[in-house]
């Protein structure tokens, strides 16, 4: 079994959509990631920042689903990451009320010395300098580096972004982004163009349209899991990214069929995120169920 290493936010949110909204709930990437991944059983570890405001309750959630969190700093006199989002009607449309990076302005990764030899690295969306220092702080090259990221650092930081591509054997966005990164349209040509950039594979979201699945020599489009029970589209991207991780953790070998099912387990987990408030439907996820999704995918 791989140790998987998680680099990302543990946060507050604070959401709203035509369902109903719960404030200053368990929240951020790395927390969604963790969680998303346990399911596969994984030795895991977050690294993240938190204030001393973050309650214990929080933190025993993140330890009772077996995510180690020695890697997660706690900041006295801080306060935690803060976002606020509402969603529309449409839930593919929302509004960020407030966004308080509070102690992630100063975030200062410090990776755990029994990670510091991990075989997946998941580098969540941060700025390229901090996903940086902990592929440095690295005892040894990992078996394989996931990366996600947005266009705001292609706008703010594209050189040091394109700098940690070049490191990572897997790259994480969605279809705008390609578009941005690349300058093409057709997501083939975008897919060829940052394959020649560093990474091994290419994963292109394109929400309810599935995903798409690059390496130099395959190509595969995954479609979504249908779900008419959307309550909550956030973290719906991270657990994606998670399930992938986790499963990829849990195999001997990475390949492009590897993958392909990981895009599977985390398209299906994904699937579960969004119908309940934060990660309250991932939390202690049966595989079996998971494996009913699957399956359906695959179909």
């Amino acid at each position: 079994m791989n140790k998987l290493l998680i680099v990302g936010t543990v946060a507050f949110d604070s959401i709203k959509t035509p369902f109903g909204e719960v404030d200053k709930i368990l929240g951020g990437s790395g927390m969604y990631i963790g969680i998303s991944s346990s399911v596969f059983n994984v030795n895991n570890a977050i690294v993240s920042v938190v204030g001393d405001d973050f309650p214990d309750e929080y933190l025993s959630i993140l330890k009772n689903n077996k995510i180690d969190i020695s890697g997660i700093e706690v900041v006295k006199g801080g306060k935690t990451f803060f976002w606020e989002g509402l969603y529309h009607v449409n839930m593919n449309h929302r509004d960020t009320i407030t966004t308080e990076l509070n102690v992630l302005a100063d975030f200062n990764p410090i990776v755990p010395n029994n990670y510091k030899n991990a075989e997946i690295v998941l580098l969540g969306n941060l700025h390229p300098a901090i996903q940086l220092s902990v592929l440095e702080q690295m005892n040894s090259k990992p078996k394989l580096v996931i990366l996600d990221t947005m266009n705001y650092w292609m706008d703010n930081s594209l050189d040091e972004l394109i700098n940690v591509i070049s490191k990572v054997d897997l790259l994480c966005i969605n279809d705008q982004e390609a578009e941005q990164l690349t300058g093409e349209n057709d997501l083939k040509i975008a897919a060829q163009k940052i394959s020649e950039l560093g990474p091994k594979f290419l994963i292109i979201k394109k929400g309810e349209f599935g995903s798409l699945i690059f390496s130099r020599d395959n190509y595969y489009n995954c479609p979504i899991y249908p779900t008419d029970n959307v309550k909550d589209p956030t973290g719906a991207g991270d657990t994606f990214a998670g399930g992938l991780a986790g499963y990829l953790a849990s195999c001997s070998e990475i390949s492009f069929n590897e993958v392909k099912k990981g895009v599977m387990y985390g398209t299906a987990i994904a699937s579960y995120c969004i119908e309940d408030f934060g990660p309250n439907n991932i939390m202690n996820l049966d595989i079996d169920l998971i494996e009913q999704r699957v399956s359906k995918i695959k179909k």
